[in-house]
């Protein structure tokens, strides 16, 4: 698809990325100790036990890596043994049996697990907190970096950038607007039925066979006599409510001493202090030679809160809005001064979450090969009489990568 979309080509046997879409340095930063400093892990002043911490935790990723293959997308390999142990506990009991308690690290793994699968190490199975490493660099230790790390693709308008090129070849044939409300496999064939929002009414649509690329939850409301498996999955799988705050500011803010403004701004601290992931800046990839307007995209992940869903629906906006500026004017004192507008936007059902779960459930991958117990004709489809499933959900976290392998698969 990177080729397709002229995002990369071999050279010399190297694959060599369009430098417009990587993302420019510096890439990312923490506020930490009164100051920013370089990279996402905690490193200014920590203590001599913090670093042995570290290392210790980088040793039991690189023993992982060696006892299992760890891959995205997940469906590329069965599980190991080791993986589906690792499935049943919670990152933090996993961290406990290993005596890392270090503050510092603790709130690194915690925030990398938010950030990714939309709620922290006490939420998430250990598998998700190691396959976080695992299955891309490891876990560097400072000063000890080996590994080449790969560029980092980006855009101002996030992944809008890639679904717009995937909608493009479609042209007319791409119908948008709709709301299903039922699908139904037939003996036939499939019907679906679509409200059109534009006109307000009501059409249907039949086929030979369909694509489901829908959330789990919505595919077994919507499906006609659901099957068991899709009733089951859906009543299991745990989702994480997601805030995104689009603030437009007029000037460059004031920065505290430290590294440079990055694409990737985060704050370091606790649930009452600093709750969010940070903010993007949407100006970071532009050319122009003198900072000025920009946007800065604001998270907030509420996977981990009982009564998070409830808390987006009914918390009003002037409460986000305050929240969201005390975070951040730790950092920048005069956000709120040269603020002009706070977009909010309030996703229930963001992600899938990889919670623990039992090695005996008929459930997400992890742990479980669903080739085994569903209906497949090929590797990696998920199938029910005239229908085939993709959706990240099916994976069980929520990144790119696996929504784009499983739709692909089942095409």
């Amino acid at each position: 698809m990177l080729e397709e979309l002229a995002l990369r080509r071999r050279v010399a046997g190297r694959w060599e990325y369009d430098e417009r879409h990587l993302c420019h340095s510096p890439q990312e930063r923490l506020f930490f100790n009164g100051e920013w400093q370089d990279g996402l892990l905690p490193l200014q002043g920590v203590s001599a036990t913090t670093l042995a911490q570290y290392q210790k935790f980088s040793n039991l990723v690189a023993q992982a890596q060696q006892r299992a293959h760890w891959t995205i997308p997940v469906s590329n390999n069965a599980l190991a043994p080791v993986q589906k142990a690792l499935t049943a506990i919670t990152f933090i009991a996993y961290l406990d049996q290993n005596g890392l308690s270090d503050t510092p690290l603790r709130w690194y793994l915690d925030y990398c697990c938010r950030d990714d699968y939309g709620a922290g190490i006490a939420t998430v199975s250990a598998w998700a907190g190691i396959h976080y490493f695992a299955s891309r660099h490891g876990f560097q230790v400072p000063g000890r970096e080996s590994a080449e790390r790969d560029g980092l693709l980006t855009w101002p308008e996030g992944n809008a950038w890639l679904t717009r090129r995937l909608a493009a070849p479609l042209k007319e044939r791409l119908h948008t607007g709709r709301v299903i409300v039922r699908i139904a496999s037939l003996k036939h064939g499939v019907e679906v039925d679509a409200f059109d929002t534009a006109t307000q009414t009501l059409e249907r649509w039949q086929a030979q066979c369909a694509i489901v690329a829908l959330p789990i939850f919505v595919a077994a409301r919507v499906l006609q006599d659901a099957p068991d498996f899709l009733r089951q999955a859906a009543a299991r799988t745990v989702y994480a409510p997601w805030l995104v705050a689009n603030i437009h500011i007029k000037a460059p803010l004031f920065d505290r001493p430290g590294a440079a403004p990055s694409w990737d701004n985060v704050l370091y601290g606790d649930a009452s202090s600093a709750p969010g992931l940070g903010y993007v800046d949407a100006m970071h990839q532009s050319l122009q030679p003198v900072p000025g307007a920009t946007v800065l995209s604001y998270y907030r992940a509420l996977g981990d809160l009982p009564e998070g869903r409830r808390l987006l629906l009914t918390k009003p906006w002037a409460a986000w809005r305050d929240d969201i500026l005390r975070e951040l004017s730790v950092a920048h004192p005069d956000l709120a001064a040269k603020a002009t507008r706070i977009e909010i936007t309030r996703y229930g059902h963001a992600m899938a979450i990889p919670v623990p779960k039992s090695l005996d459930q008929i459930d997400l991958q992890p742990p479980l090969n669903r080739r085994e117990q569903l209906q497949q004709t090929e590797r990696f489809q998920i199938r029910h009489e005239r229908l085939t499933f993709a959706h990240s959900d099916w994976a069980g976290y929520s990144v790119f990568e696996e929504a784009f392998t499983l739709g692909h698969f089942a095409a």
